[in-house]
């Protein structure tokens, strides 16, 4: 475990081998799961704000899930969440010709067409966030989807730490995304042999 200012970030980022392969995976962590991404309530006004740009691509189940429902829910565990359709797709989702699972909303801001990525606990997965009162816990949720990432982490020898650099420097800043990198390098360097 490393602590950095009041995050405390698991071994398993800096020593996992991981770089998304969505030719294999075909987007599936938008797809599967017991519920919709985390958000805040002020993502939750940023999701309402963007729907103008992302309407166009969305599935006609999941409009008509925000037209009656609204785009988020408080699911089982009392967690703010994007909706879902059908007990699965988060109702962002869109797919391009070849079945390959998008977000519309990132998808319509690299068009230009919103200023706003997407909710932040997407932009950091497989990074899972825990807020506690003092520190912030930093893990990384494992699941057989993302299986070939970590095939293609190995391949390419791109660790966990090094992928997440954006959304990770975007969450809490540069200086701290070059502690991490900084510590996780050392970590590394030290275990050579033992690690993942």
């Amino acid at each position: 475990m490393f602590e950095i200012g009041n995050v405390l970030v698991s071994l398993d980022v800096a020593e996992q081998y991981f770089c998304c392969d969505i030719s294999q995976c075909l987007g599936q962590c938008c797809i599967d799961g017991d519920a919709g991404a985390p958000i805040t309530e002020e993502e939750r006004k940023e999701l309402e704000n963007a729907l103008p740009a992302v309407m166009p691509d969305l599935l006609p189940a999941s409009k008509k899930v925000i037209e009656e429902e609204g785009v988020s829910y408080i699911d089982c565990e009392g967690d703010l969440v994007t909706q879902i359709v059908d007990g699965q797709n988060c109702v962002f989702t869109c797919y391009d010709k070849g079945g390959v699972c998008l977000c519309a909303v990132e998808k319509a801001f690299r068009n230009g067409k919103c200023n706003w990525r997407k909710p932040m606990s997407c932009y950091l997965y497989p990074l899972r966030l825990t807020e506690y009162p003092t520190f912030t816990a930093v893990n990384y949720h494992r699941w057989k989807i993302c299986r070939s990432a970590e095939v293609n982490g190995r391949k390419l020898g791109v660790r966990l730490y090094e992928f997440m650099r954006e959304p990770l420097t975007e969450r809490f800043g540069a200086e701290w995304y070059a502690a991490l990198a900084e510590a996780c390098a050392a970590w590394n360097e030290q275990n050579e042999g033992s690690v993942k």
